[in-house]
């Protein structure tokens, strides 16, 4: 039995007809997959499903209301990319109706249950995408976010969910929520995956996305904000969480307390205040003209009519009051690398929704709300199960926040989160194009050296380790602490040994900025025939200096 027949003989066994909206006919999906395969690219044979308010291309788009339902002309970008890498889309997957919710029960196509507690909500609004991965439907699928909805069914299903810095992924083809906030988001059953996924998505939007002076990996000692207090958090997840935050201290990253406050607030805002008006300015005139058989959820239409109602100076106010909460949160950040929150407060079973629609969904985006209103990338990721009272074991989530284009830093911290602390491989930012610039190091600056921490501090990622070719030579220079020079000698040189960094080139501006006589960087030759930015020193250091007689520092 090929694959793709295994798959959809899991979901005819599974009877979840509520995960997806469209299922593309097998036999269409076992012929692409057979392509996938035989051009071989990154994702060649990985089975991905779309989150139905974006397009592909033959199949109808409905934002999960079948009043709006159009047929796509055209793939939606993040589509476009993840098919050229060889990605075989399955279907289209249900949602909250227009992406408005957390909970992935507001749809006509029906509730998303959770994957192994039926009774349990999936969350969403990306429910049908992060089912389907959960349940094996597929092997990635794409969701979006807002306020959440790229985070929390990850959380509750238990996979990975990668919210991006906003912009880095196209949008078009996506049916906007807010648009200001929207951003393409990506499951997956591993962080690899969902890093490759990402990859992908990011390289056809080009490297002006990115920042000069993104991260590339996170310092080696990083610090962790973690919230002071956890409002909405229940008790057994609590316990979770401070688990999780053990966790992490084990693994090597400080734990900073901070308040919570500016960021609780500020998540008001997006539904309390008047940026909701973005929800009508995304879909109000569809909704408005919609009669009573185009199968509108009765609380999403409340939630977008109503925001009609909010007057310009009311939306300003807003945004002012937005940018000020911005504004305390990150002072309060400080010099925190990143900021760790449990992904989802507790686990609501449907009837607790159908009882309080409202009141249930605005507790789900007590920690991730404020997320893209602040312009922070995200990373949710697994942290075990819970026992929870009724005899059930719920899967518990954490998110790890970090600034606009700390992307990568974000990846690494996942990683070593989950004890993959054995190499440093490329996050998905500098393989979609990044700006980088290769280093090679040959002293002090060097894994477990006294001077790693300028590099590792400014974000740069250790590749391995390098040689010259055999026309150099160190020598002993008087500086504190001690350093080698490396000197270009064709005549008497020899191989020498160090590593190699790749870091942004703002961060390397700065880092040469910072640079002590009489260290110097030029062009250093290496082995394989490369020339690199790399350390040397002046030359009359280097005539003082006493010639060290051995190949590594």
């Amino acid at each position: 039995m090929s694959r793709i027949a295994e798959i959809y003989q899991r979901i005819a066994e599974a009877d979840r007809p509520e995960v997806f909206i469209t299922l593309r006919p097998q036999a269409d999906v076992e012929e692409d997959h057979r392509e996938s395969l035989a051009a071989a690219g990154p994702l060649a044979g990985v089975v991905l499903a779309v989150k139905d308010n974006v397009d592909v291309a033959g199949l109808s788009t409905t934002a999960a209301c079948p009043g709006y339902a159009r047929m796509a002309e055209r793939d939606a970008a993040a589509v476009v990319a993840l098919r050229a890498a060889g990605a075989v889309v399955i279907g289209k997957t249900n949602l909250d109706q227009f992406a408005t919710g957390l909970v992935g029960t507001r749809s006509p196509y029906g509730a998303v249950r959770d994957s192994r507690r039926p009774d349990r909500i999936s969350g969403g609004s990306s429910s049908g995408s992060a089912v389907a991965v959960a349940l094996g439907f597929a092997d990635i699928a794409i969701g979006t976010d807002t306020a959440g909805s790229g985070r929390i069914p990850a959380g509750l299903q238990g996979i990975v969910g990668i919210k991006p810095t906003l912009g880095v992924v196209s949008t078009d083809g996506v049916v906007p929520a807010c648009a200001s906030y929207d951003a393409v988001t990506i499951f997956a059953g591993t962080l690899e995956l969902a890093d490759r996924a990402m990859a992908a998505m990011a390289a056809a939007r080009g490297p002006r996305p990115f920042g000069s002076d993104a991260a590339l990996a996170a310092p080696e000692q990083p610090t962790i904000a973690i919230p002071a207090e956890l409002p909405e958090l229940d008790p057994d997840w609590r316990a979770a969480f401070d688990a999780a935050v053990a966790h992490a201290e084990a693994a090597g990253l400080r734990i900073k307390p901070i308040d919570l406050s500016a960021f609780l607030a500020a998540a008001r805002l997006l539904y309390d205040d008047a940026l909701v008006a973005e929800r009508y300015d995304a879909v109000g005139h569809h909704v408005d003209g919609f009669g009573s058989g185009s199968g509108l959820d009765p609380v999403v239409s409340t939630i977008i009519r109503s925001a009609g109602d909010v007057t310009a100076v009311e939306l300003l106010r807003a945004r002012r009051r937005l940018s000020e909460l911005r504004a305390e949160a990150m002072a309060e950040l400080g010099d925190a690398d990143a900021l760790l929150v449990p992904t989802a407060p507790f686990h609501p079973r449907l009837a607790d929704v159908a009882a309080d629609p409202v009141g249930v969904n605005s507790r789900m985006g007590t920690y991730t709300n404020f997320c893209n209103l602040f312009d922070l990338s995200a990373v949710a990721i697994p942290a075990g199960e819970i026992d929870e009272s009724d005899g059930t074991r719920a899967q518990f989530g954490v998110t790890l926040l970090g600034r606009a284009h700390d992307d990568a830093a974000l990846v690494d911290l996942a990683r070593r989160f989950a004890g993959q602390v054995e190499s440093s491989p490329a996050a998905w930012p500098e393989i979609a194009g990044a700006p980088t610039v290769e280093l090679a190091v040959f002293g002090a600056h060097m894994r477990g050296g006294p001077l790693t921490h300028e590099l590792s501090d400014r974000g740069a990622r250790w590749v391995g380790e390098v040689a010259t070719t055999a026309n150099y030579r160190l020598v002993a220079l008087d500086t504190t602490p001690p350093k080698p020079g490396l000197v270009r000698d064709p005549a008497s040189g020899g191989v020498v040994e160090g590593e190699s960094w790749r870091l942004s080139p703002q961060a390397l501006g700065e880092f040469l900025a910072a640079l002590p006589s009489p260290m110097m960087l030029g062009r250093v030759e290496l082995s394989d025939g490369r020339w690199v930015v790399g350390f040397g020193c002046a030359a009359d250091a280097a005539e003082r200096g006493e010639r060290l007689d051995r190949t590594r520092w």
